[in-house]
């Protein structure tokens, strides 16, 4: 289990993280999304041992993270921007790898080369994004990681590459009961992979839940009012449209209560539809002062 309590981090003045507070069960792929500047590659950085909090704690079984290095053995961490030294090649790392890692795999690293296309002597420098980005996780998966912690994995794959390094990370989830935390503006791509969801918002947990309560607690539904009907007061709504007669609502609650409430009203017609991960993102933000505007061009 990962936990983080109460953390604080500021640059030259800039409070990154403000008293953060996350909770990522064993085992759990972890989703963490906010808008751009949340905090979210800070937050990364001190779950991989990277930064030093100025305070609070950030604790993996009850140990705290920063210099313990049999803890941070047990990390693989690939940010946004990979580095390696460019005149090594992916058999001098995995060499480098297998040095320093007790838990390096050479069995798995053979077996993983199967599904990357890459060569073991190609010098990185030679190599695009994607290709480091490819031998990154072909590295570290070979480490037979307890947590993995991951900042905008994917960027720079192609699709059928995206696809893949996911099946490999969940199946080292299902296989080994690694426990994943990614960053990522992609909330599609996460909505598929991820059991747990927390929002950022201005270095602050805006909140953290299981992705199916999450779902369970935001309802998006479509009436038609008859003339001179109005909704039922008291509804927590995230957001309201209208076109002629129908109405649009993003709605705090549980369907089945809510549309109970609004039956009450006697609609022409009432509809639930699915809501995805970046819906609940946009409208839980539109109400911490990031509500979407339109702009006329």
């Amino acid at each position: 289990m990962i936990q983080v309590k109460d953390l604080s981090k500021s640059f030259d003045g800039f409070q990154a993280l403000d008293g953060l507070n996350i909770t990522v069960p064993k085992g759990a792929v972890y989703g963490l999304v906010g808008p751009n500047g949340a905090g979210k590659s800070t937050l990364i950085r001190h779950v991989a041992g990277i930064y030093r909090q100025d305070a609070g704690q950030v604790l993996i079984e009850e140990e705290p993270v920063y210099e313990n290095p049999v803890m941070k053995a047990r990390i693989a961490y690939i940010p946004d921007d990979v580095f390696y030294y460019t005149q090594s090649t992916i058999r001098d790392l995995m060499l480098f790898y297998r040095s320093i890692y007790p838990s390096f795999s050479q069995a798995r690293f053979e077996k993983l080369g199967g599904a990357f296309d890459l060569s073991l002597s190609q010098p990185i420098r030679k190599m695009s994004k994607g290709m480091q980005k490819q031998a990154a996780f072909w590295l570290a998966l070979s480490r037979c990681p307890d947590y993995i912690v991951l900042d905008e994995p994917v960027d720079g794959l192609d699709p059928v590459m995206r696809r893949q390094v996911w099946n490999l990370l969940l199946s080292d989830v299902a296989e080994n009961g690694s426990t994943v935390l990614v960053s990522s503006h992609n909330l599609r791509e996460l909505e598929d992979v991820c059991d747990h969801v927390g929002i950022m918002n201005h270095g602050q947990m805006l909140l953290e839940r299981s992705l199916s309560e999450l779902q369970d607690n935001i309802v998006k539904i479509q009436l038609a009012l008859p003339e001179e009907r109005e909704l039922p007061e008291g509804l927590d709504i995230l957001h309201h449209s209208v076109t002629g007669r129908l109405h649009q609502l993003i709605l705090r609650g549980k369907a089945e209560e809510l549309t109970n409430r609004l039956s009450a009203v006697q609609p022409l017609f009432l509809d639930v539809l699915p809501l995805n991960l970046e819906e609940i993102f946009i409208y839980e933000l539109g109400g911490a002062d990031h509500e979407i505007k339109n702009i006329l061009l």
